[in-house]
């Protein structure tokens, strides 16, 4: 297990100046490949990037933390797919949205919210639940943090816990991601994001401003994780079975279907859809963060890629890494066809 072209891509990622570092797992079966590239800080000086260090996941949280816990409620039948919002949040009017579509990004929820960023978590609240439905609708996929902001607080609404307190207890800790946390104590420990007029540096704290605001009731942002860490929880999505109370079995092993109304959208509950090529055209299970991280799962081969980096740091949104990133996904996707 060596992964020679998809190394040179991560390589390239940091001396092209394209990132400042690289955090990486490579996982086939019981095998693991880590390593780290670069730097964790360029300001407000270089500062090397050391094994063990804790990023900020960002959207992986979607993945990780909440999906699991709606998962597992799924599963206990305390939740179903066919459940309007409304239900479980009755100041959201609109009937038509169901926990599908939250879970699909197919709800179409949209609409533009004055000085967002500024609001407390209260004002931010009310008007989340505000707002409309568009014309995409239960047509197209259209990622949004909302779809997942509105599960965290109906999982809040069953268990009587805010979103983040309960994906630690029914995730993390069982899961043995020691080093995972919403609430990072030593933020030397942490890869900063980016510098903002603000904020300053960013580094222990939450760089998405949703999640900043709505702290343990965002189920969209805020989680802190490792290599390590992340590689155990793509460990026990490959082995659902030995993780059956955290990662339900019947559900996981339908995750690498299209979920979306027209079955053509390429999103499953929770995570998006691509293809790798051998043995046969299979579907493999991947979601990205704003931060620079991402997660590629290939339950048919056994095989998984953790892939943390810090793009938005010094200045985000750093852009021209997308196109990198999808390029190592697809560099990655080859190359393990032929290990």
């Amino acid at each position: 297990m060596t992964y020679p072209q998809t190394k040179l891509a991560l390589h390239r990622l940091v001396t092209d100046g394209v990132v400042p570092g690289v955090s990486y797992s490579f996982i086939d079966g019981d095998r693991v490949e880590t390593g780290v590239i670069g730097q964790a800080a360029l300001v407000p000086q270089t500062e090397p990037l050391r094994p063990g260090m804790l990023y900020d996941v960002a959207s992986l949280t979607k993945v990780v933390g909440t999906l699991s816990v709606v998962l597992q409620l799924l599963a206990q039948g305390r939740l179903h797919l066919t459940d309007s919002v409304s239900d479980w949040l009755p100041q959201w009017q609109d009937s038509r949205v169901t926990i599908q579509h939250l879970l699909t990004h197919t709800s179409g929820i949209t609409g533009y919210i004055p000085h967002r960023d500024q609001l407390a978590a209260p004002e931010l609240t009310a008007a989340l639940l505000k707002l409309h439905v568009g014309p995409t609708f239960n047509r197209q996929m259209v990622y949004a943090d909302v779809n997942y902001i509105f599960l965290g607080w109906i999982v809040e609404q069953i268990l009587q816990q805010p979103i983040q307190t309960v994906a630690q207890q029914r995730v993390l800790t069982p899961l043995g991601m020691q080093h995972s946390t919403f609430t990072p104590t030593n933020a030397e420990q942490c890869v900063p994001t980016a510098v903002t007029a603000e904020r300053g540096v960013i580094r222990g704290m939450v760089h998405d401003p949703k999640g900043l605001v709505l702290q343990r009731r965002c189920g969209s942002a805020g989680l802190f994780s490792t290599v390590a860490d992340l590689t155990r929880f793509c460990q026990a999505y490959l082995r659902p079975e030995a993780a059956a109370t955290v990662l339900p079995p019947q559900w996981v092993h339908h995750l690498l279907s299209d979920w979306t109304p027209t079955h053509q959208a390429g999103r499953s509950l929770g995570w998006a859809l691509t293809t790798a090529q051998w043995p046969t055209a299979h579907r493999v299970i991947w979601h990205s963060g704003f931060t620079g991280t991402y997660l590629v799962i290939d339950p048919l081969m056994q095989q998984a890629m953790v892939f943390l980096t810090n793009r938005v740091h010094p200045i985000a949104p750093n852009e021209p890494y997308l196109d990198q990133r999808n390029a190592v996904i697809s560099t990655y996707l080859a190359e393990k066809s032929r290990q």
